[in-house]
Parts: structure tokens; sequence; C-alpha cells
């Protein structure tokens, strides 16, 4: 092909996408079945609107109902503060009542209020319609943001149908905000930030919401989505600074195992801890956040530590730490909401006495340099979606400090393992000539890896699980797209998003899941593959023994594999009941994965 037709195939790939989002689910919208879920009446829908896999209560919770209660007297006193928010008086209340929760049906004009959206807005004017046609016209992250718009808050009840009408805001806003923001264009973890901020907010207000959450000094997120990620090296090593301080024997159990804080706070601060803890906490953070600014962020990471210590105490490897903090936490946070936000204060108190309540201020690489909303024409490769064969200097630099941190991770993991050993073999413990540590190999296969389709990324220099490596997905920040023109052909979007396109990454956080998405970029097509590793783990004992199944990272009960004289081992993956699909011109195909032998070496 010559530059005309891949300029002009590309601009039809995205004239196609913004039409599907622009038809929505009218009569005759292209759906894959694959990426419209079921939805069974049945199961309980929380009254923030996500829908959980579980039946309807036979009676109303008691302590539920005067929650209830106690948040409409709530209500009524916030209707009229904020009819009278310039008031003095009602400056002097504001934190109080915001610790306290925002009540739910308020949290629109709350929230608003906060971000102060309607001075910027009105600023502004006209100024959102004009970035849509822009994107309309010459997005280049267009195939990217449709592929996160389907894999964001699939759970939700207003996500959950393909092509819906705040999948449609979603789209409008990231592909909009893309081309406003030039400097940062479009980052995976933005999706989870405007898909929270779409909750409460129309188009428009959310735009400029996220805007103020980028720009405004007091929230100064756009260092955390800028090339390189200034501002989160930052953050983690003042993050490492709080715990060496305040809890050190913690420090050093992280440290005994290897666990850099890179594994396990992404989206402590790239999010705001959406999808790390339960939502009704997550929103009682963001109502904190958006009035004490970024200082409730770093005191946040630091209570969770806290209220957690004795529990992370008592895990001995990897794997276990990463997964509580990430997946069970999510889950059951284990402390009622109004006890966490006592304790978060508290933890602000303690750390504004050492000195330690704040990073200090922002580094010059982490602020806007481009003005905003000035269009700047992209260039051949970014609209063709060629990738630069070359690092920049930050690329690489930002690299070598994600490689030293685990690297650093793994010798300490692999210098306890070696003492452990030691001490094994003096009492006669260490009979076994087979020896496996999964933190560790894990560790190892990451690092050592590299991909040979496209461009390293600052994923595959970093240990860290599948739903974390969904912001790190490259370090271009998908500034291009591959040459292909169906966007639903790509099926490991799925594979890094979690099992299957519904959901939003949460929780899978297995070593094989994370061996397979970290291996693959989001966007890799059928014409450029990226190498996917199996690591297998062949057990001594003769048991029963949990293998992980490589399709989708569930632990299964297995039959024992045993060594003969021919030295191979014959490996079944049974994927019946989720078999990986494989879309081709729009027509779903499956294949299927059928016994092998491999030589051991």
């Amino acid at each position: 092909m010559n530059e005309g037709d891949l300029l002009k195939r590309s601009a039809e790939e995205r004239e196609k996408i913004f039409k599907r989002y622009e038809r929505g689910r009218e009569e005759g919208a292209e759906i894959d079945p694959w990426e419209d879920p079921g939805f069974e009446v049945y199961h309980a829908t929380d009254r923030y609107g996500f829908i959980h896999d579980k039946r309807l209560p036979s009676k109303v919770d008691p302590q539920e109902a005067k929650k209830l209660q106690i948040e409409l007297e709530r209500q009524k006193k916030w209707l009229k503060m904020l009819k009278n928010w310039d008031s003095p008086n009602i400056k002097e209340k504001l934190h109080s009542r915001v610790y306290k929760g925002i009540p739910n049906p308020l949290r629109t004009q709350a929230w608003c209020k906060l971000l102060n959206v309607e001075r910027v807005k009105g600023e502004n004017g006209g100024k959102y319609s004009e970035m849509m046609k822009l994107a309309r016209l010459h997005s280049t992250d267009a195939r990217q943001i449709d592929s996160d718009v389907n894999r964001q808050f699939r759970e939700h009840l207003h996500y959950r149908e393909r092509y819906s009408i705040k999948q449609q805001s979603l789209f409008n806003v990231l592909t909009a905000y893309a081309m406003y923001n030039s400097e940062v264009g479009y980052c995976q973890g933005m999706s989870g930030l405007a898909g929270v901020l779409l909750m409460y907010m129309d188009e428009e207000d959310a735009f400029w919401a996220m805007h103020i959450l980028l720009t405004d000094p007091k929230y100064a997120m756009h260092g955390l989505y800028k090339e390189g990620f200034p501002k989160l090296t930052r953050f983690l090593a003042h993050h490492d600074r709080i715990l060496a301080k305040f809890l050190p024997k913690l420090k050093k159990h992280f440290d005994k195992h290897g666990v850099d804080a890179i594994l396990y706070s992404l989206k402590w601060f790239f999010v705001c801890f959406v999808e790390r803890v339960p939502f009704n906490l997550c929103l009682r953070i963001w109502d904190i956040h958006l009035l004490d600014g970024e200082r409730v962020i770093t005191a946040m990471a630091y209570t969770i530590l806290k209220l957690h210590k004795r529990n992370l105490l008592k895990l001995n490897d990897m794997d276990s730490i990463v997964h509580y903090i990430q997946v069970k936490l999510y889950k059951d946070f284990m402390f009622e909401d109004d006890v966490v936000v006592h304790q978060l204060e508290k933890s602000m108190e303690e750390l504004k006495k050492a000195k330690l309540d704040h990073p200090g201020p922002a580094h010059k690489d982490e602020l806007p340099s481009r003005p905003f909303g000035v269009f700047k024409e992209p260039t051949f490769e970014q609209i063709v979606g060629i990738r630069a064969e070359q690092f920049t200097e930050k690329e690489k630099e930002t690299n070598q400090i994600v490689t030293l941190v685990s690297e650093s991770a793994r010798e300490a993991a692999e210098k306890e393992k070696e003492s452990q050993l030691s001490v094994g073999e003096s009492i006669g413990l260490a009979g076994s000539k087979f020896s496996f540590d999964p933190s560790i190999d894990d560790a190892s296969s990451l690092l050592d890896c590299e991909h040979t389709g496209s461009r390293r990324s600052l994923a595959d220099t970093s240990v860290t699980s599948t739903a974390d490596l969904s912001v790190f997905s490259t370090v271009t920040r998908s500034q291009a797209h591959e040459n292909s023109l169906d966007t639903h052909s790509n099926m490991s979007d799925n594979s890094v998003g979690g099992a299957s396109s519904v959901g939003s990454g949460i929780g899978a956080s297995t070593s094989v899941q994370r061996a397979l998405s970290s291996h693959s970029t989001p966007r890799a097509t059928p014409h450029n593959p990226s190498p996917d590793v199996l690591r297998i783990y062949v057990p001594y004992s003769p048991l029963d023994t949990p293998i992980a199944s490589p399709h989708n990272g569930d632990v299964q009960k297995g039959v024992p594999c045993l060594f003969s004289d021919t030295n191979k081992i014959r490996i079944k993956v049974d994927n019946d009941e989720l078999p990986t699909p494989l879309v081709e011109h729009g027509q779903i195909k499956h294949f299927r994965l059928e016994a092998d032998e491999f030589d051991l070496k």
C-alpha cells in the first residue's frame, strides 16, 4: 500500500468507529454478541448502579435502612448548603459534612461546586463541541479508546450495554480530551477517571471536570498521564518514605518478599482507588479528594496498609500480598466506611506533623507545557499507526527506573529464598530436588522476555498485575493504532481487561495471567502478533495439585504430572467451559487446544 491508501484506510476506520457510537443502540446497529452481555433482572443492582451476581435480598437490612435515614437527614442540610454555597458560614461546615459523606443524590451538584466546573465551562464556551469535531476528523486514539470503552465498568447498569448512552458519552469525552490536551493525548487510566465522573455528570461537565483534575495545582494529575509518568515516580518515592517512618515492620516484610509499591499502588494513584476498594468507599474518598486535593491520595494509601498491617504480615509471598491488596480488599474492605474515613483523618494529621502529608511541589516536567485546545496536525506515522523505531529519552529513563525497582525487588526475594533454603537444608527439610517459588519465577519471566512485534512498554519492565497493566500498556500511550479496519478483530483486548470483555480488568493477579497479558499489547492484531508466554509448574508431589488454566488464569484441580523415562510431559488445556473466541470479519469462530507433548529441558 502507498501512503495515500494508508491514510484513506485510517480515515475510513476512524469514521466507522465514530458512526457506531453516533448510532448507539438504534435499529441496525452492529453489535457483536460477545460485546453485549446478558442481564438477568433477578440479580441485584446496588444503589450506585453496579450489578452483582447474587439474588435480591428477601428483606431489608435494618442497618442499611438506618444509614439511608441518616443520609436523608443530611440531604436536607446539603440542599440548604448548596443554595448558599458562597456564604462564609457554609465554608466552616463544609469540611465536616464532606467527611461525613456527600448524599449520593446530591453528588452531581456537590462535585461540580467543589471543582468549579461551571466557571471553567463558562470561560470555554463552545470548545467541547469544537474538540469533538476535530476528534472525528483527526483522532489517532479512537481505536484504543473504543477498545477501552468496551471494557470499562461493564458491570455497571449504565455501561453494560454496548453503545449505550453512557458508552457514547465516555467515547466522546475521551476522544475530545485527547485533542484538547495534546501533550497527554489519551492514556488508558483516563477511561476509569472519566467513567466515574460520567456516573454523576453530563458529557461536557465531565470533560471539564477531568481537565480540572489534570491541570488544577490542587489535584495536578497531568503528571501521572504525561509521557514518562513523572508524578507517579515522585509519589511512589514519597509512599516509600511514609512506610519507612510509620510502618517500618511492614516495609521490611514487603522488602523481604520483593513487594515494591509499583506492584499494588498504580490504581491508587492513577484513578483514585477505583476498583481497588469497594465503590461506596471509593466515592467517600473521591468526596474528600475533591475537597482537600492530592494529599488525600497519599494519606489513603498509608491508611489502607495501616488498617490491614496485621493481615499483610501473615502473608509470606509476593503473589498473596499483592492479591490481598488488589483483589480481596476490593471485594471486602473489612471496615465500615465511617471507620476508614476517621482513620484517614488521623493519618492526615500524623503525616502533617511529620511533614509528610504532601510529596512536595510538582517538578517542572509534570506540568503542562503546551497550550490547550490548539490543534496540532498528526504525523503520517501517528495517523496510520506506525510505531517509532526508537525510544525517546524520557521513555528510556522511565524504563530504567522501573527496571531497577523490579530488579531490586527480585533480588530481595531471591536472597530470602536462599536463606530459607539454607535453613531448610540444615534441619533436613530440603530433600526434594525440585524447588518453585511462583513470585520469583514470575518476576524473572516478566523481566527477561521481550516483545517481538511491538515496542517494549513500561509494563514489560515491571512486575505487576493484569489489572494494573492496563494503565501501562504502552509507553507511547496509544498515540498510534494498528493497521486494521476491523476494530472488533482484536481479541487480546479481553485478555488485558480480564476474563472476557465484560468488566474493566478487576482483580486478575495470578501468575499465569500476568505472564500472558504482560507480553501482548492491548492492540495486537493478527497481522503483527505478540508472543504469549505460558509457564508450567510441574509439582514433585504425586498428590492432586492446583494447576493454572492458561486461557483464563483460574486454578483447577488436575491430575498430577509424573515424569517418564522419555522426559516428556503430556499437557491438556481444558477450555470447554470458557472457549477462547476468535473474530474474523465480524464472524465469531472458536479454536480449541488439544493435548500435546513437550520435551523437558
